[in-house]
């Protein structure tokens, strides 16, 4: 299925959703893109909205690429391409996500802090996977929280060929 836009995918992801109006769900978005859809689908269900912030690990030399992922608490997922990376560059490459982590979560939840998502339906919101190594990071960086019950929701995912 294809989206005009994040808007549209929003929408028809809500109502894919739809049982779970009126249930609070916690609906987190994955900075940058996903944040909108999240709105708009935590609006439409009912619920509220925060961020579940992870960084993929960029490979040397091939920073599109992503070797693996890191969450707020310092838990690394590594994926299919990690082995290609020197564990200095890794402990670098971890230490300048976290700083970045750091900072969205204060310019993202300055207002509030953070919503705890235990014993909440959640329903993580990205635009758009590759790799999948961020997602992969997010439910398990929620899973450890001890949510109820947890949903993943995708604009796009990006097939092999």
């Amino acid at each position: 299925m294809s989206f005009k836009n994040r808007d549209e995918a929003a929408t028809i992801l809500t109502k894919r959703l739809s049982a779970y109006k009126g249930q609070n769900p916690l609906v987190l978005g994955v900075p940058r893109g996903a944040v909108p859809m999240a709105r708009i689908m935590a609006d439409a269900l009912g619920g509220e909205l925060d961020v579940v912030l992870v960084r993929k690990l960029r490979a040397p030399g091939q920073p599109e690429l992503a070797i693996g992922a890191v969450d707020e608490a310092g838990d690394v997922l590594k994926g299919p391409y990690f082995h290609i990376a020197d564990e200095n560059y890794v402990r670098e490459e971890i230490r300048t996500q976290q700083e970045i982590l750091r900072a969205r979560r204060e310019m993202y939840t300055r207002a509030q802090k953070a919503i705890d998502p235990a014993g909440r339906i959640v329903i993580i919101v990205d635009d758009g996977i590759a790799t999948g190594s961020s997602m992969l990071a997010a439910i398990r960086s929620v899973r450890a929280r001890k949510p109820r019950k947890i949903i993943v929701a995708i604009g796009v995912i990006e097939g092999r060929k």
